[in-house]
């Protein structure tokens, strides 16, 4: 039997863990078990919903089916015949093709967030003013979650409108966090060479391989996962170049790059200096190996245990006590790819042929980069104006009559 402690508001009750409301629709009476704890939060909860609906019956527009967008779960609740949003949702899922990672990402997005709420409800009862208030009752985490969940809900919508299970996408009116990026913040090239310097002189034998795996990282601008994935067979000493081609993506080797297209990114000196180091230190594994292994097909695999580099934790150890060493303000190991941006930048490079070696778009690189296009070269730049002005300022002379 349900108990009622004092002070609950009116139609409100607890049933076992759980809140309860009552109240009268058509001359019945009806309770409907609310999934809300029993705790201020969910005691509001209950009463504001309640008051929704005495507020709809007295005004005569509460019917079955904004019934069953309110209690889905009710033994009350009627459906239409298109899917519910679950099935619906999970046969969307399955249908795409993707790689593990972003199958396993949709999937959380999905359970997390909208299954609570959503998973019973037919496709086509689900109206943006609901998705609205669910959106601003979820406590998100960051701002950036919120966006990739709705925008993952946009796209299960939109393919129900394609299907013609609905006419209009509910969720197109939802407004969207801004997009933040995460903060650009490379070393100098002072404090890169140093950083490599000081791995050299302190990681010995095998664990020289994550000195090697950093002075790479720096002068080639690589994407960690990039790195993690490289094999010997796609690198060309002779023509200084290595083919990039495949990641690692949730501990997997992934045939593909993160932007789905393949490079091929040119070797300088210090690249090529990481190669050779990397090159000896597989040679002297397989010296010093009991069970006379053959060498790693992976440039740069760790020490023990794996076959390749699964996680950014087994590189970022040796990353962070390097910086606390030499007194280097603490940033993400991903700052070496920048760090390899910016000095070509500022070395007055032409940008399209730094987009293509970063595997980015020249648009991408100039708007992500641009505080870090050579500043001395500024001047010069305003030098050309001035010309311009100059050349314009003796024209209007000529041609002004006396």
């Amino acid at each position: 039997m349900a108990r009622k402690p004092m002070g609950l508001p009116t139609g409100v009750e607890f049933a076992g863990q759980s809140v309860r409301i009552r109240f009268t629709w058509n001359g019945q009476r009806r309770c409907e078990t609310l999934p809300y704890p029993q705790t201020p939060k969910g005691i509001k909860a209950a009463s504001d919903l309640r008051a929704n609906v005495t507020s709809l019956i007295k005004h005569g527009v509460l019917d079955d089916q904004r019934y069953t967008e309110l209690f889905p779960n009710s033994i009350y609740a009627t459906y239409s015949a298109t899917p519910r949003f679950g099935e619906y949702s999970q046969e969307w899922l399955n249908s795409r093709e993707v790689v593990a990672g972003t199958r396993k990402n949709y999937l959380a997005s999905l359970n997390l967030y909208w299954m609570p709420f959503l998973a019973l409800l037919p496709i086509d009862s689900i109206t943006s003013v609901m998705l609205r208030k669910i959106v601003g009752d979820i406590d998100w985490k960051s701002p950036g979650v919120k966006r990739s969940a709705i925008q993952r809900l946009t796209t299960v919508f939109g393919t129900a409108v394609k299907d013609g299970l609905i006419n209009r996408n509910p969720v197109e009116s939802i407004e969207l966090p801004t997009k933040t990026r995460k903060p650009i913040d490379p070393f100098t090239v002072a404090e890169a060479d140093a950083i490599i310097d000081h791995l050299y002189k302190t990681l010995t034998h095998s664990m020289r391989i994550y000195a090697a795996y950093f002075e790479f990282a720096f002068y080639t601008g690589m994407r960690p996962s990039e790195m993690a994935a490289l094999r010997w067979d796609e690198v060309d000493k002779e023509q200084r170049l290595v083919n990039v081609c495949r990641i690692v993506a949730d501990y997997k080797i992934e045939e593909r790059t993160k932007t789905r297209n393949g490079r091929q990114v040119m070797l300088n000196s210090r690249a090529l200096h990481a190669i050779a180091e990397a090159k000896g230190v597989a040679q002297q594994r397989v010296t010093q190996s009991r069970r006379k292994q053959g060498e790693s097909p992976f440039v740069f695999p760790p020490t023990k245990n794996f076959e390749f580099i699964q996680q950014s934790s087994v590189t970022d150890k040796h990353f962070q006590a390097a910086l606390t060493d030499l007194g280097i303000r603490a940033r993400r190991q991903y700052n070496c790819r920048h760090t390899y941006a910016t000095m070509c930048l500022m070395s007055g490079m032409n940008p399209a042929f730094i987009a293509t070696q970063l595997g980015h778009s020249v648009q991408m690189l100039l708007s992500t980069y641009a505080r870090w296009i050579n500043s001395s070269t500024d001047w010069s730049e305003l030098g050309k104006l001035e010309k311009s002005l100059i050349g314009t300022k003796l024209v209007r002379t000529e041609t002004v009559p006396l």
